[in-house]
């Protein structure tokens, strides 16, 4: 292969994608072609199920495999896997898992080349605090966490773990503060001693069920409400917090958990994203596919264990068609398979369950953000100035979040090609333009905007790509607009039908691993209390 590739390497490079028709319009000139195109994001099973609004798919013959169990839990994600996870621990092993995709791990998959394996979309969590006791608990079994309380340095970033490119060259860190005046640096000293104060309420706790709880009992519960009634943007003006290295800073943190501008997240969720965490832990905790580490491996392990029948308990290319009663149970069709149940753990976006289940409405409407995850192949590191690689590497103005180096945790030899997967929220446009344009735009914009953005930082990156494979998320988050704390408490106390509990992190409106395993545990515990109550 022109490019350095082995045929072998080029083959497997492609293992994880579907070529688009942009293949063929390829234009860099002087050297060979940038390969690449849109991974399968499963739009096609998605939009398909939405469209037949709850006929069931395939065939409704007699001849339809059946499968009993005590059960069902609908959405293969972090959610749906922590809910099968707290079951087992429960006691109750008679369940089975339906995913739509050829996998598990929702928004934490990750594929793999000849060079490195990557993520397809959330890339690392934050070392939990004490508060996080289910996600302490699961990493103490896939042996992240020690039993005295130490971290396996493996998991924990390695260093260099930041840097920006600002003023022509890589800087250590990504607070924006070279060259900054006095006056600007002033504002971010002001902006991180309110941060503080919030943070010392308690209020901002992830998971964030703990956090309303402390706020609701707060003696500053109506200065921490009036933050959910503004946008991040009108807060800053208001507190004369004008910078525009702060806007873009707190921006950066918005777009990063929320895929929401500072005219779109409320203030409340642009402090969240500060506050929530302790400043001086160590980590994050990251491995180079991401969070599928960990979505993996805890398949894995509830895969080693089998139905009382043999049967395995996790079933993926399954979407759900229809959930409907049949006397006192719920009987939850595939397009090849009807699963009699007692109890049904929807672990799915809530936008979907309407069109499944007759009568079930969510009491408020969630606003989605769309993403774009690319996974960039380089031959060899391009030329740069400054700090070196880091695992985050960001550039200050970008409409981009950057690019997290793949490679960087791994432990083996470096090698001179790498891959760097890019982050972009579309926040540009609302919720459904924004998908609309995700549809329709050539994956050769993308090829082409990508470039353009890397080339501010590395003006030789062109020569450099062999492919750009990109994942397109439609509906990747729930964005928290100014009355989110109002939708969370709505949908706390919302259940869709008897015996059909919600374990995903809709009910928290932020789309962060701890909310989404919170909500999966909750609701298999509530399911165990209706299983036990039957016995």
């Amino acid at each position: 292969m022109s490019d350095g590739l082995t045929r072998r390497e080029f083959v497997l490079s492609l293992s994880s994608v579907v070529a688009a028709p942009a293949l063929l319009g390829l234009t860099r000139k002087g050297g060979p072609p940038i390969l690449g195109g849109y991974v399968d994001d499963d739009s096609g099973a998605g939009h398909a199920l939405r469209d037949r609004r709850g006929a069931p798919l395939g065939s409704t013959s007699s001849s339809r495999e059946r499968r009993r169990v005590s059960v069902a839990i609908v959405g293969g994600g972090i959610g749906g896997l922590s809910a099968a996870w707290q079951l087992d621990r429960s006691g109750v092993h008679d369940w089975l898992l339906l995913e739509l995709a050829d996998r598990t791990g929702g928004n934490a998959r990750g594929g793999s080349s000849a060079v490195t394996r990557f993520p397809w979309g959330a890339h690392y969590v934050p070392v939990p605090s004490d508060d996080a006791t289910h996600v302490r608990a699961l990493f103490r079994e896939l042996g992240v966490l020690g039993v005295d309380g130490t971290w396996d340095e493996r998991t924990l970033c390695h260093s260099p773990q930041e840097r920006i490119f600002q003023h022509g060259r890589w800087h250590e860190g990504l607070a924006p503060l070279d060259a900054l005046p006095v006056s600007e640096r002033a504002q971010f000293a002001e902006f991180e001693t309110r941060i503080a104060d919030w943070r010392h309420t308690g209020a901002f706790t992830v998971p964030s069920a703990m956090g309303h709880a402390r706020r609701r009992s707060s003696a500053d519960s109506k200065a921490l409400a009036a933050l959910d009634t503004t946008t991040a943007d009108a807060w800053l003006r208001e507190h004369g917090l004008t910078s525009p290295a702060l806007r873009w800073w707190v921006e950066y943190g918005t777009r990063d958990d929320y895929g929401a501008s500072l005219t779109q997240a409320s203030a409340w969720a642009a402090v969240h994203y500060f506050a929530g965490r302790d400043p001086e832990a160590p980590g994050p905790l990251t491995w180079p596919e991401g969070n599928a580490w960990i979505t993996e491996r805890l398949t894995a392990r509830l895969n080693a264990a089998r139905s009382a029948t043999a049967a395995p308990r996790i079933r993926t290319s399954s979407p759900v068609s229809v959930i409907e009663r049949i006397g006192s149970r719920w009987l939850v069709r595939t397009a090849g398979l009807d699963v009699e149940c007692d109890v049904v753990v929807w672990a799915a976006p809530l936008f979907v369950l309407p069109t499944v289940l007759a009568g079930a409405q969510s009491p408020v409407a969630l606003e989605y953000g769309s993403w774009v995850v690319a996974n960039i192949s380089l031959r060899r590191a391009p030329s740069e100035r400054g700090a070196p690689l880091a695992w985050d590497n960001v550039i200050y103005n970008s409409p981009s979040l950057g690019y997290v180096n793949a490679g960087h945790q791994s432990l083996a030899t470096p090698t001179e090609a790498q891959v760097w997967t890019w982050y972009h929220a579309v926040v540009d446009r609302d919720a459904r333009g924004g998908r609309r344009w995700l549809r329709d735009r050539p994956w050769s914009q993308w090829r082409d905007q990508i470039v353009a953005d890397l080339r501010a930082a590395h003006p030789d990156v062109e020569s450099c790509v062999s492919r750009i494979d990109v994942m397109r998320w439609g509906h990747a988050m729930p964005r928290p607009t100014p009355g989110h704390l109002l939708r969370v408490r709505a949908l706390a106390g919302w259940q869709p039908a008897p015996r059909v509990f919600i374990g995903h992190a809709d009910l928290s409106g932020i789309s962060l691993m701890e909310e989404a395993q919170w909500h999966g545990v909750r609701a298999a515990q509530q399911a165990a209390v209706v299983l036990r109550g039957d016995r």
